[in-house]
């Protein structure tokens, strides 16, 4: 795939080897990232941001890329701050904000509307979020976290064993990484849900027809006993009819650290694309596991930095002249401190 000047819409563009183009990238962004030292190759440059659905972690990394990278960004949030409440089109809105933007991302709560908009846009589209179809920069994260959390273990993707866990029914995270882990060989994906907020079939069918092995469960303890990777969502409130039909499954399937202690491997990872809810009634992820080194979800949440600095820098074609544009940086971080 070639990404320069492309729309990032679903996971399916993507080949084993344009991921590892992608991660080769990503892990060059660690420095800037980490605050080690500043370039400026997307100086002048805008990042339209645009909003239609609640959203922190992909909002504001997406916006931190943007920037760390040397660009502008300029945001849009809610439907009532925009003029799609006054009843203009995708279509309108599209060509109008792509004229004042180099790259656009976008989630909207409804599936297939950002490709929709992205018909009719005159720049790059990355889809951040399309209701409960995708999301394949936060599958893309997950899979690079999954990379270097096994690589310290002497691991590689071939071979993989993940438990996924929660509402894989309206869960878009899972449904994009289910389609990218079809590119890996013998992996092993154990469905954990209710049989209400199962994986939709397609998703499952393709990972059977890739040669993976999938265990469907709804049963938490006796099925995370064997897998290098524990991925747990959150159950999605807002794709039901109503709170009281989301509460009949908060709560169903919670890990704590004795949880983990009995019945998961010493090293096994915890992930959860956040956020994680921590309500009582739901506590999906125990505020106990929090020191526990094997909680992946924060160093997950640093990952999405540098998945979406790489997707940047490659649509708009700067991912080898970004040390050109390097300095120094001037204020204390402590990242980047000696």
């Amino acid at each position: 795939m070639q990404l320069l000047g492309a729309h990032i819409l679903s996971v399916n563009q993507f080949e084993r080897g344009d991921i590892e183009g992608v991660f080769n990238v990503a892990d060059a962004m660690a420095p800037y990232a980490a605050r080690q030292k500043v370039t400026r190759v997307l100086e002048g440059a805008i990042l339209g941001n645009m909003f239609f659905e609640p959203s922190t972690r992909t909002r504001v990394s997406f916006g931190c890329a943007f920037n760390l990278l040397g660009g502008d960004v300029r945001e849009t949030t809610g439907f009532q701050s925009s003029a799609i409440a006054k009843g203009e089109s995708l279509y309108d809105t599209a060509r109008v904000l792509s004229g004042y933007s180099d790259v656009i991302c976008m989630r909207h709560p409804e599936p297939g509307s950002v490709a929709e908009f992205a018909e009719a846009s005159r720049v790059p589209v990355v889809n951040g979020g399309d209701g409960a179809n995708e999301h394949p920069s936060q599958a893309l994260l997950d899979l690079y976290t999954i990379r270097k959390e096994l690589e310290h273990k002497g691991r590689a993707l071939d071979g993989l064993r993940i438990a996924m866990i929660g509402d894989l029914k309206h869960g878009r995270t899972v449904h994009s990484l289910s389609t990218l882990l079809t590119l890996y060989r013998n992996v092993q994906v154990t469905l954990i849900a209710p049989d209400e907020l199962a994986m939709p079939e397609k998703y499952v069918e393709a990972l059977r027809q890739a040669g993976h092995r999938v265990t469907i469960s709804s049963e938490l303890s006796s099925s995370i006993g064997e897998v290098d990777i524990v991925y747990s969502t959150r159950i999605q409130e807002e794709r039901f009819t109503s709170k009281e039909e989301a509460d009949m499954y908060r709560g169903r399937f919670r890990l704590n650290q004795a949880i983990y202690t009995q019945y998961c491997e010493p090293n096994t990872v915890i992930m959860h694309p956040l956020p994680r809810d921590s309500r009582a009634d739901a506590n999906e992820l125990d505020n106990d596991l929090n020191q526990n080194p094997n909680l992946a979800i924060f160093r997950q949440a640093d990952n999405g930095v540098l998945v979406r600095m790489a997707l940047f820098a490659l649509i708009l074609g700067v991912e080898k002249t970004v040390d050109d544009y390097a300095k120094p940086v001037n204020w204390y971080h402590r990242r980047s401190a000696p």
